[in-house]
Protein backbone atom coordinates (compact mmCIF):
# COMPACT_ATOMS: atom_id res chain seq x y z
CA UNK A 1 0.00 0.00 0.00
CA UNK A 2 1.07 3.42 -1.08
CA UNK A 3 2.10 5.84 2.09
CA UNK A 4 1.03 9.43 2.28
CA UNK A 5 5.03 10.61 1.27
CA UNK A 6 4.21 7.90 -1.73
CA UNK A 7 1.84 10.39 -2.93
CA UNK A 8 3.25 13.68 -2.03
CA UNK A 9 6.46 12.73 -3.64
CA UNK A 10 4.93 11.74 -6.62
CA UNK A 11 2.85 14.95 -6.66
CA UNK A 12 5.61 17.22 -6.90
CA UNK A 13 7.27 15.48 -9.32
CA UNK A 14 3.71 15.85 -11.39
CA UNK A 15 4.07 19.46 -10.93
CA UNK A 16 7.42 19.94 -11.50
CA UNK A 17 7.27 18.11 -14.74
CA UNK A 18 4.08 20.21 -15.74
CA UNK A 19 6.27 23.29 -15.38
CA UNK A 20 5.32 24.26 -11.98
CA UNK A 21 6.39 25.08 -8.61
CA UNK A 22 5.22 22.95 -5.84
CA UNK A 23 6.42 23.91 -1.94
CA UNK A 24 6.22 22.18 1.02
CA UNK A 25 3.57 24.52 3.15
CA UNK A 26 3.62 24.79 6.77
CA UNK A 27 2.65 27.63 9.14
CA UNK A 28 3.77 26.70 12.46
CA UNK A 29 1.45 27.13 15.53
CA UNK A 30 -1.73 26.30 12.76
CA UNK A 31 -3.32 23.31 12.53
CA UNK A 32 -4.70 21.52 9.94
CA UNK A 33 -3.29 23.83 6.57
CA UNK A 34 -2.99 21.97 3.66
CA UNK A 35 0.48 19.95 3.08
CA UNK A 36 1.33 21.28 -0.36
CA UNK A 37 1.25 25.05 -2.74
CA UNK A 38 1.45 24.69 -6.26
CA UNK A 39 2.05 27.55 -8.31
CA UNK A 40 1.75 27.94 -12.33
CA UNK A 41 1.26 30.75 -14.29
CA UNK A 42 0.23 33.27 -11.42
CA UNK A 43 -2.47 30.93 -10.24
CA UNK A 44 -1.85 29.24 -6.56
CA UNK A 45 -3.06 25.97 -5.44
CA UNK A 46 -3.49 24.50 -1.59
CA UNK A 47 -3.40 20.63 -1.69
CA UNK A 48 -3.76 18.13 0.98
CA UNK A 49 -2.31 14.73 0.14
CA UNK A 50 -3.42 11.60 1.96
CA UNK A 51 -2.67 8.00 1.23
CA UNK A 52 -5.37 6.01 -0.48
CA UNK A 53 -8.97 5.83 1.12
CA UNK A 54 -7.51 8.33 3.98
CA UNK A 55 -9.78 11.17 4.56
CA UNK A 56 -8.90 14.77 6.02
CA UNK A 57 -8.92 15.18 9.85
CA UNK A 58 -11.57 17.54 11.62
CA UNK A 59 -8.83 20.25 11.61
CA UNK A 60 -7.75 20.04 7.96
CA UNK A 61 -11.65 19.95 7.23
CA UNK A 62 -12.27 23.16 9.92
CA UNK A 63 -9.50 24.73 7.77
CA UNK A 64 -10.82 23.77 4.43
CA UNK A 65 -13.92 25.73 5.67
CA UNK A 66 -12.02 28.92 6.66
CA UNK A 67 -10.28 28.79 3.25
CA UNK A 68 -13.67 28.42 1.41
CA UNK A 69 -14.81 31.54 3.44
CA UNK A 70 -12.10 33.60 1.65
CA UNK A 71 -12.60 32.25 -1.74
CA UNK A 72 -9.71 29.40 -1.48
CA UNK A 73 -10.87 25.60 -2.31
CA UNK A 74 -8.07 23.04 -0.79
CA UNK A 75 -7.56 20.13 -3.15
CA UNK A 76 -7.31 16.86 -1.56
CA UNK A 77 -5.55 14.04 -4.12
CA UNK A 78 -5.14 10.31 -2.64
CA UNK A 79 -3.97 8.54 -5.41
CA UNK A 80 -0.91 8.89 -7.95
CA UNK A 81 -3.61 9.15 -10.90
CA UNK A 82 -5.15 11.87 -9.17
CA UNK A 83 -1.84 13.90 -8.83
CA UNK A 84 -1.47 13.11 -12.63
CA UNK A 85 -5.09 14.55 -13.44
CA UNK A 86 -4.38 17.52 -11.22
CA UNK A 87 -1.04 18.34 -12.68
CA UNK A 88 -3.03 17.79 -16.43
CA UNK A 89 -6.09 20.23 -15.55
CA UNK A 90 -3.34 22.93 -13.93
CA UNK A 91 -1.75 23.00 -17.40
CA UNK A 92 -4.16 23.12 -19.86
CA UNK A 93 -6.08 25.78 -17.29
CA UNK A 94 -8.84 23.32 -16.33
CA UNK A 95 -9.16 23.70 -12.37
Amino acid sequence: METEKDIETYFKKQITKAGGLCLKFTSPGVRGVPDRIAIFKGKTFFVELKRPGQKPRKDQEKMAKTFEKHGVKIYVIDTKTEAELFALKMKVGDL
